[in-house]
């Protein structure tokens, strides 16, 4: 029997009604949640993501602004930006749009933007935080929608094998952690990782962070498991993720479809970390 297709339209859905009633209440006292994205030169995907991120906080009642900078934007330039947004008191999370231009050293840009305002969870001292498993601040904004889309479907995380293949410093890594942090027994593989297979078949809950079109097939999955994939990839047009969908479909308990979930759940766990960075403001003053 073919697993469940996870809705992430109707938990995106009703997470941002959860979070607009939060914003709604914060700025009702004085503080509106402010989000500033930063997008330097022409990439067409990040132009699309920047827009769809406006468009939330649009949605949510989140006070947005987008500085569309050229490609031939210095690196000085750029720093003496986020110094000033690190000032203007209406912005409480700051997001510079990855890809940067090749001439742009994006470790020193993301340095540059104060802990309280990095919503990516980027900046080493959050992401320090997470390592030691500080409860207060941000949280990595694609692995804390994951953990998110587990726990509203009901999942059981606790007392778990979770696999997670891939080991970026965007999802592999803090992916790992936040599972550890719901105490899930956690296991990472990769491109080194001689017969991977072996271990994503131990997986209950696999998670899938590459960028490889279709590298997860039903060979790989234990049956029942619980499959989120959180790739992104373009074949012939059409968007997929990591995994073979239909036929790992057949033997997962649940899965994730591309698009429509792991996708609107970053957006939507970045409005959370702007919305958290605003009542930890507040509570300062």
């Amino acid at each position: 029997m073919a697993g469940q297709v996870i809705n992430g339209k109707e938990i995106v859905a009703s997470i941002r009604e959860e979070i607009k009633a939060e914003v709604s209440e914060l700025t009702a006292a004085g503080c509106q949640p402010g989000l500033v994205v930063v997008i330097v030169g022409d990439d067409p995907a990040s132009h699309v993501y920047v827009n769809a991120k406006e468009k939330a906080c649009e949605q949510v009642g989140v006070h947005s602004e987008v500085h569309r900078l050229p490609a031939d934007t210095t690196q000085e330039e750029l720093v003496q930006l986020i110094h000033s947004l690190n000032q203007d008191t209406r912005i409480h999370g700051i997001l510079v749009q990855s890809p940067l231009p090749a001439h742009i050293n994006e470790e020193e840009v993301v340095d540059r933007i104060t802990p309280e305002k990095d919503v990516d969870c980027f900046h080493p001292v959050n992401v320090g935080n997470l390592m030691i498993g500080k409860k207060v601040g941000m949280k990595p904004c694609t692995p804390a929608g994951v953990i998110e889309v587990l726990k509203r479907i009901g999942t059981e995380i606790s007392g778990k094998h979770a696999v997670v293949v891939g080991r970026s410093n965007i999802v592999g890594k803090p992916m790992a952690m936040l599972l550890l942090q719901e105490n899930a027994t956690v296991s990472i593989v990769h491109s080194r990782t001689p017969d991977m297979t072996a271990i994503t078949r131990q997986a209950d809950i696999l998670v899938v962070a590459v960028g490889k079109a279709n590298l997860i097939g039903s060979n790989h999955v234990k049956p029942g498991a619980i499959v989120v994939d959180v790739g992104m990839n373009r074949v012939d047009g059409k968007l997929c993720g990591d995994v073979d969908f239909e036929a790992v479909k057949e033997v997962s308990s649940a899965i994730t479809p591309v698009p429509g979930c792991v996708g609107p759940m970053t957006i939507t766990m970045l409005l959370q970390n702007t919305v958290n960075a605003a009542r930890l403001k507040s509570k300062a003053h």
